[in-house]
């Protein structure tokens, strides 16, 4: 789900609606918003399907699934108030601006309106694939903690290829001329990791419709399921290489007068 929320934001923020059809940009990310939360909707189905004690983790597993669906589908509504917009402009027709008032927009005007929607749908949608990334991992790490460990365990990571994993999982890595180009500043990814990752399988690039990003990096299917496994497993602690404490010296016995 992280994935579809990065599609779909890539997608939003390249188009404009100074084309010759926004209506038909605008319909075409309203039916991608409302399959956001058709996913979104169809986890908690699932959720449902599994017996599980519902502690306050996996309540909150709930609530933060449901929260991507209500985003999702506010955006698709703010995305169909755009349509109308523009369509009662075009035939005439007042548009209720607020507060009961209603007015007959100028073009440009409604053109106007319609954008304030759409920026308010990049803003809805802009974190939804780090909400649904630390979703999944809360809910693996609990049923870990309750001994639903995964069957499949998956090659051990480096510490940098499982950060990259990572990043790539909320949609932080796309590459420009062969560079990686990430959204955080706090990350550092190398492209030689994004090629060693994509030679085991786990990672893809797509074009990216972002209009300043070549490629857009993506997990493929055994990329989230050795993602997903390593979620909640405990850290390997490192031998020491210290040597033990010398013992101390013991006491002299004491003279006999």
């Amino acid at each position: 789900m992280a994935a579809d929320f990065t599609r779909f934001n890539d997608a939003h923020l390249r188009h404009a609606l100074n084309g010759t059809t926004p209506a038909t940009l605008l319909n075409s990310q309203t039916e991608s918003a409302q399959r956001l939360a058709r996913s979104a909707l169809a986890i908690v189905d699932t959720l449902n399907a599994q017996p599980m004690y519902h502690s306050p983790d996996i309540r909150a597993v709930y609530a933060r699934v449901r929260q991507l669906a209500h985003l999702a589908t506010d955006a698709a509504d703010h995305l169909i108030d755009a349509v109308d917009i523009l369509d009662h402009t075009r035939a005439g027709l007042p548009i209720e601006l607020g507060d009961d008032f209603l007015a007959v927009l100028t073009e440009q005007e409604a053109r106007q309106e319609a954008g304030r929607r759409f920026t308010l749908v990049a803003s809805l949608t802009a974190l939804g694939s780090s909400d649904a990334l630390a979703t999944a991992e809360l809910f693996v790490a609990e049923r870990r903690h309750r001994g639903f460990v995964p069957e499949y365990q998956p090659p051990a990571l480096s510490h940098t290829q499982s950060t990259t994993l990572r990043a790539i999982a909320r949609g932080d890595v796309a590459i420009t001329h062969d560079k990686p180009y990430l959204r955080r500043e706090d990350l550092r990814v190398s492209i030689s990791t994004i090629r060693a990752l994509e030679s085991r399988g786990l990672v893809m690039r797509e074009d990216c419709p972002d209009w300043f990003r070549d490629e857009r990096v993506h997990l493929t299917a055994a990329g989230r399921r050795d993602l997903a496994a390593s979620f909640g497993r405990p850290r390997r602690t490192g031998l020491t290489t210290t040597r033990p404490a010398a013992p101390l010296p013991t006491a002299a016995a004491s003279r006999s007068r």
